[in-house]
C-alpha cells in the first residue's frame, strides 16, 4: 500500500445515513480525473482539474468515460453527485471501500460495485481495490482507489478501434470494463496455481516445517478473501441481464452472458484451488504423522532391545547369596553372549518385518 490507513468504519459512528466519509485504506493521496470521450470516428483523452469541466459532456452525443482514481478527496465525489443527480446513499457506498459486489438500479442511472484483485510478490499476496461504476445515458463513471493499469486493455481497444467498439453505447463500455476486471482474475488464478505448485513440491520432496504450514494457512486465508469477492459477481451479472432499464441495450446481453461465463469459470477455479489447499494441509498433517511414526519406530526398536537386557541385569544385580550360577566360571561370558544374541536376533526379526 502506498499510504497509511485512514477513515475506518468507526469514523462514521453516530453520523446519519448518507454522510460522505472515506472508509478504508488510502491507496493514493492524489485524486486524478481522466476523461475519455469518443464517437465512431474520433476519440480523445484528457485530464481535468475541475469538476466543472464535465459540464460540457452532459449533453454530448458522444460516449464519455470519466475515471476517478483516488477516493481520499471526498469533495470530488460529492461534486459529481450534485452535478449528475446521484443519490447520497450511492455516493456513500462509493466512498466506503468495504462494499460487497452488487448491482443497483435507479431511474436515471445504474450503480455497480466490485473488487479488482491483483497478485503481488512471489508468495502470492492479493491486493484489493474497490471499483464503482455509474452508468448514465452517455456517460460512465469509474471510481477507483488507486492508479494502476487495470483499465489499460479497455483504453487500448478504444484507441485502436476501427469503428465497431466506438459505435456502441455506454452500456457496451460498462461491459468492457467488467470484462477487464473479471479477466484479471484469471491472471490471479495462474499466480495462485504457481504458488500451490511450489508448496506441493516442498511437501513431496522435503521435510515438512512450520514455514510450510504457515504458507499453507496464508494461502488458505487469501483464497477465502478472493472467494468472498468473486462469488457474488455471477448474481451481479444476472441482475444486469434481468434489468429492464433502457440504459442496457438488449444487444449487450450476449456480451454480459459471456462475462457471466467468465465469472463462473473463475468461481469454479477458486473452489478447485480451495480443495487443493485443503488437500495440501492433509498432506502436511500426514507427513508430520509419518515423521512421528518413524521416530516412534526407532524408539520402539531400542526399547525392544534394552528391555530384556535390563531385565537380566536387574536379576543378577540382586544381592542374594544362594544364586548357584554365580559360582560358575562361564556365567559372566555366557551372560554377555545372551546380551549380544538378543539385539542381533531382534534386528534380524525387524528387518524381515521391514520395520527397519
Amino acid at each position: 500500500m502506498t499510504a497509511g490507513a485512514r477513515g475506518y468504519a468507526s469514523d462514521k459512528t453516530g453520523l446519519p445515513p448518507g454522510s460522505l466519509v472515506h472508509v478504508g485504506n488510502v491507496l493514493t493521496e492524489e485524486t486524478r480525473i481522466s476523461v475519455v470521450d469518443y464517437s465512431k470516428d474520433v476519440a480523445t483523452e484528457t485530464q481535468i482539474s475541475s469538476i466543472d469541466e464535465l459540464l460540457s459532456y452532459r449533453q454530448s452525443d458522444t460516449v464519455t468515460w470519466v475515471i476517478v482514481e483516488g477516493l481520499s478527496n471526498v469533495g470530488v465525489v460529492e461534486q459529481i453527485g450534485e452535478m449528475f443527480g446521484i443519490h447520497q446513499l450511492v455516493l456513500e457506498d462509493i466512498l466506503n471501500t468495504h462494499q460487497r459486489p452488487k448491482f443497483e438500479e435507479y431511474e436515471d442511472y445504474l450503480y455497480i460495485v466490485l473488487k479488482g484483485m491483483m497478485a503481488e510478490g512471489e508468495e502470492f499476496t492479493v491486493s484489493y481495490e474497490q471499483i464503482s461504476l455509474l452508468l448514465l445515458e452517455n456517460i460512465v463513471f469509474a471510481f477507483k482507489e488507486k492508479q494502476d493499469e487495470l483499465f489499460a486493455p479497455v483504453l487500448q481497444r478504444i484507441r485502436t478501434s476501427k469503428g465497431r467498439f466506438r459505435s456502441l453505447g455506454a452500456d457496451f463500455l460498462t461491459y468492457s470494463i467488467l470484462d477487464a476486471i473479471i479477466d484479471q482474475n484469471f491472471i490471479l488464478i495462474d499466480a495462485l496455481d504457481e504458488a500451490i505448485t511450489v508448496l506441493e513440491d516442498q511437501l513431496l520432496a522435503g521435510e515438512p516445517s512450520n514455514a510450510t504450514l504457515n504458507a499453507i494457512q496464508r494461502l488458505k486465508r487469501e483464497i477465502v478473501g478472493v472467494r468472498r469477492y468473486v462469488s457474488p459477481i455471477r448474481e451481479l451479472i444476472n441482475e444486469m441481464l434481468r434489468s429492464e432499464s433502457p440504459l442496457i441495450d438488449e444487444k449487450t446481453h450476449i456480451y454480459l452472458r459471456d462475462v457471466s461465463d467468465h465469472a463462473i469459470r473463475v468461481i469454479e477455479s477458486i473452489e478447485l484451488h480451495r480443495d487443493i489447499i485443503s488437500g495440501l494441509l492433509d498432506i502436511y498433517i500426514s507427513s508430520v504423522s509419518n515423521k512421528m511414526n518413524e521416530v516412534m519406530k526407532v524408539l520402539t526398536v531400542f526399547a525392544s532391545i534394552f528391555i530384556p537386557m535390563t531385565f537380566l541385569t536387574g536379576i543378577y544385580g540382586m544381592n542374594f547369596e544362594y544364586m548357584p550360577e554365580l559360582k560358575l566360571h562361564w556365567t559372566y561370558p555366557a551372560l554377555w553372549l545372551v546380551f549380544l544374541t538378543i539385539p542381533v536376533s531382534l534386528l534380524i526379526y525387524f528387518k524381515r518385518k521391514k520395520w527397519l
